[in-house]
């Protein structure tokens, strides 16, 4: 306030000397010097209460934050302390909680204890209970073997005093002949006694004297011990020569497992191709053909039906002369040409992964040795075994088992030994041996097949399918061919384009794809693709 004052007063003397007026005026000048210094007075009153509130009003926002900092730590303390208590509540449920089910896990493990226990006492007294049973059932049996020997013992003495009474009124020679009657029955009986013993005996020596036989038979022929692959891969020069026999949009390998009836397969190995078919028969003609396609270069589907039609003709001539080989080698003679093509073919089919002409060949020797042994004749058992395989040459061409087709075939061929043809049809027991050289060959044909190494029944399982799958196509009307491929999931039917139209081409499909879902089991689908083709050829000489 003073420093107001005096900024007033002197306020005032600067304005009176400044106006330069007389005391009146300078009075008056006072008086408003005074006013505006208070008012002036007023004013920086104000600016300094308008900075204290300012200041007040920054204190209480600074003080409000803080408040509320607090606050918020407070309320995170709390909430912490909070979220420490439920998990430490939550933890000690999860502990009471486990040890409530350690607690149940032990009862039940009491509970399945005491069961077991409670089971075992039950079998126990089961077990008692039939002991008693039998013991009961050997008592009662015991007691009743008693009684029949009492009843016995005493029908023995009867008669012994009928007899004693009967011996006492006869004369000598009526005493004498009673008694050799009695000695004729009791020698009777002892030589029926003796005979049935010398039988068992006679039965004990020949299953000795069988598995003598046996023996020497396999130790004296010696075979081979591992059954012949049938896998087939060709050899490629190159890639290019690769592509040459896919062909454009694949038109010649199509081309050539149409003519062959194999599968073609073409991976990313290098240099080879396989051919994969369930016939031995086409497969060879198949990687025959690719072969002389690969060497000559020329690959095209006019020049595969060529070579393919060539290699057939010296698959032909290679079977006949498999089939000669093989009757010179087992000794045969006087067989119809017709049986020595059907043993050729032999050379190419396999059983149960063995090579029927080696089987059929391992049999003839057996065969021949075990009967000679027996003191039969060993010619005609190595007839019947090495023939007992025949149907095997043409079953998957026509219908029946192949001992059935086998002796009709034998027989249609001039075959007139009635036990080659009973070794035939009856080798594996469907029709009765009515001479010794059937069961000679049966004991030689599984002998032959058990052997370590001779069989694999998985590959002739997926080969006996495979050739249900092509019979069943060729049943079909104006079917010419039928070829299983894809490892049996498709099914190639050529029909005869001058007998069937298109639409009876879809009707033969159909056919076959419901007669094969009837009839055969098989995973996934198998598709079936039948082929018309007709052909113009006209010759310009």
């Amino acid at each position: 306030m003073v420093r107001v004052g005096y900024t007033q007063g002197m306020f005032v003397d600067s304005l009176i000397l400044a106006l330069e007026i007389n005391p009146l005026h300078a009075g008056i000048a006072a008086s408003v010097g005074a006013i505006a210094g208070v008012v002036l007075g007023w004013v920086i009153h104000g600016i300094i209460m308008g900075n204290t509130i300012k200041r007040a009003r920054s204190e209480a926002a600074q003080l409000k934050r803080a408040a509320a900092a607090e606050g918020e730590a407070a309320k995170q303390r709390i909430e912490l302390e909070a979220e420490k208590k439920s998990r430490q509540r939550r933890e000690a449920m999860d502990s009471e909680i486990a040890g409530a089910r350690d607690e149940i896990r032990q009862n039940q493990a009491r509970l399945a204890k005491r069961e077991d226990n409670l089971d075992q006492k039950i079998d126990n007294l089961v077990k008692r209970e039939n002991k008693i049973e039998q013991r009961d059932a050997q008592i009662q049996r015991k007691e009743s073997e008693l009684v029949n020997k009492t009843q016995e013992i005493e029908k023995t003495l009867t008669d012994v005093r009928t007899r004693l009474s009967e011996v006492a009124s006869l004369t000598e020679e009526q005493a004498k002949e009673q008694l050799l009657e009695e000695v004729r029955h009791d020698t009777e009986h002892e030589a029926t006694i003796l005979t049935q013993r010398i039988i068992e005996e006679a039965e004990s020596e020949a299953r000795g004297r069988s598995r003598e036989i046996t023996l020497q038979a396999i130790q004296r022929y010696a075979a081979e011990h591992v059954a012949d692959t049938t896998v087939r891969s060709i050899r490629i020069t190159s890639d290019e020569m690769k592509g040459r026999i896919i062909g454009r949009e694949g038109r010649n390998i199509r081309a050539l497992e149409r003519a062959t009836g194999v599968d073609i397969l073409v991976d990313d190995t290098p240099g080879v191709i396989a051919v994969s078919c369930f016939d031995p028969i086409r497969r060879a003609i198949a990687g025959e053909v690719l072969q002389k396609l690969v060497a000559d270069g020329r690959v095209h589907p006019a020049r595969i039906e060529e070579v393919v039609e060539q290699v057939s003709k010296e698959m032909s001539e290679r079977i006949l002369k498999a089939g000669r080989d093989a009757v010179i080698e087992a000794g045969i003679r006087g067989l119809h040409p017709k049986i020595v093509e059907a043993i050729g073919k032999l050379h190419f089919r396999t059983s149960y992964g063995q090579n029927v002409l080696r089987h059929s060949m391992e049999v003839a020797y057996l065969s021949q040795i075990i009967a000679d042994q027996l003191g039969l004749n060993g010619s005609i058992a190595r007839r019947a075994g090495f023939l007992h395989d025949i149907g095997k040459a043409m079953d998957h061409e026509m219908e029946g088992t192949h001992p059935v087709i086998g002796e009709e075939f034998a027989r249609k061929y001039g075959e007139k030994s009635e036990a080659v043809l009973n070794a035939i049809v009856g080798h594996h027991g469907d029709v009765p041996a009515t001479t010794p050289y059937t069961p000679i060959v049966m004991a030689a044909d599984a002998l032959s097949g058990a052997r370590p190494g001779a069989r694999r029944e998985s590959m002739e399982m997926y080969i006996k399918r495979l050739e249900s799958l092509e019979a069943i196509a060729m049943e079909q009307p104006n079917v010419k061919q039928a070829h299983a491929i894809q490892a049996g999931r498709e099914v190639r039917v050529i029909v005869d384009a001058a007998k069937a139209d298109d639409a009876q081409a879809f009707e033969i499909a159909r056919a076959i794809a419901k007669k094969v879902e009837e009839e055969m089991t098989f995973p996934g689908e198998i598709k079936v693709t039948v082929l018309r083709e007709v052909r113009a050829e006209a010759i310009a000489r």
